[in-house]
């Protein structure tokens, strides 16, 4: 009886060892994105960026990569300097290789239609990252902030620093946007002119250049230069007896031009501040400015969070189910409402970037103190 007690026992321990084995294999370890890591069974996944001369599209870039190859995803991830041809070229070169989904952040919306078609024929999925690709219907999904909440943002912060509300004013103000070919920028401008174009009307806000149109406030490429140029002209032909209080500035490399020519005319002293300067984006040096009371706020839009958001959608597509949406009416890309998910974006000033920007970890106090 005692042998046949001891096998029964020995049997009983072997099958609870072999329980907890099996457990602590089948234990999923998940990633930072909260999917199953190591599940991508090795698909390729095309990542088009426009340009690796705006920090943000780097950031972008490496946030996707790293997350799509904890899911055991192959990334081809391109950067096509701002050339039109050369991203054709790269995402032809990703549909040759066998992509099953591509994830591009257009340098001009409007380009991109027949090679999206090319991949659309290929059975390839395709979600619009940031920028809104148009006039075609082989965009399925699209990954953004809410871009017109970002204009809104920036104008609301010049609407309460001037107090406009309470009636100040007049003030002096110019405009400065992004290019015609980015479809954000009628977001980002048309928000913000809702809130300002009120104030331009009555008076209170002041264009003395007189270019008040999207068209009128234009930079190619959000080229920090340009927008240099431009500051440079408006002040010369403008500004020589007054000054300039204010600037929207639809994003932070616009906004750093826009600071240049204006150090140059004078402005940053005790006797001829700098104006009320918006941004987007919440670059390093455009922190740095925030901080030395250059530049007066950013819009910090988590790169973070929006890679992880797509890398969802990756993740619903090559797996057959639904990707994440929570906007189906408002992009209308000519062609088709582009089902989309949108993050919130935040406006980032020398009182809470600390909290927004260092305690998230997205900075440290290093990068933008040094």
């Amino acid at each position: 009886m005692k042998t046949k007690s001891k096998k029964i026992l020995s049997l009983v321990l072997a099958s609870i060892m072999l329980l907890m084995t099996l457990t602590a294999c089948g234990k999923e370890e998940t990633s930072s994105t909260g999917n199953v890591k190591g599940n991508g069974d090795g698909e390729l996944i095309g990542v088009s960026m426009p340009t690796k001369s705006l920090q943000r599209w780097n950031q972008d870039g490496a946030n996707i990569e790293k997350a799509l190859k904890e899911l055991g995803y192959k990334v081809e991830l391109q950067f096509a300097e701002n050339k039109i041809d050369t991203q054709i070229s790269q995402i032809e070169n990703m549909i040759t290789k066998g992509a099953k989904v591509l994830v591009v952040g257009s340098i001009d919306g409007t380009a991109l239609s027949t090679v999206l078609e090319s991949a659309k024929d290929e059975g390839i999925k395709v979600i619009s990252y940031d920028r809104l690709i148009v006039n075609t219907d082989a965009v399925d999904y699209y990954a953004t902030f809410d871009n017109e909440d970002v204009g809104k943002i920036q104008g609301e912060y010049l609407e309460t620093t001037l107090g406009l509300k309470e009636g100040n004013g007049p003030f002096n103000i110019e405009l400065f946007t992004g290019p015609l070919d980015d479809n954000n920028v009628n977001y980002f401008f048309g928000g913000a002119m809702k809130v300002l174009q009120p104030y331009i009307d009555n008076g209170q806000l002041v264009v003395k250049s007189g270019q008040v149109s999207k068209e009128q406030a234009a930079i190619t490429n959000w080229d920090e230069q340009e927008a240099q140029a431009r500051m440079d002209n408006i002040l010369t032909a403008n500004y020589t007896s007054e000054k300039i209080d204010a600037v929207l500035c639809s994003n932070d490399s616009v906004s750093l031009g826009v600071q240049s020519a204006l150090k140059s005319a004078g402005y940053g002293t005790e006797d001829k501040p700098m104006p009320v300067i918006t941004g987007q984006d919440a670059n390093i040096a455009n922190v740095k400015a925030i901080v030395a009371d250059e530049q007066s706020m950013s819009v910090f839009k988590d790169t973070r969070a929006l890679a992880n958001k797509v890398v969802e959608m990756v993740d619903a597509i090559i797996k057959g189910s639904e990707a994440p949406v929570n906007d189906t009416t408002t992009y209308d890309n000519g062609v088709k409402v582009v089902p989309s998910f949108l993050l919130e974006p935040e406006a980032v000033t020398k009182e809470n970037y600390k909290e927004l920007l260092i305690d998230s970890g997205y900075y440290t106090e290093e990068d933008v103190s040094k």
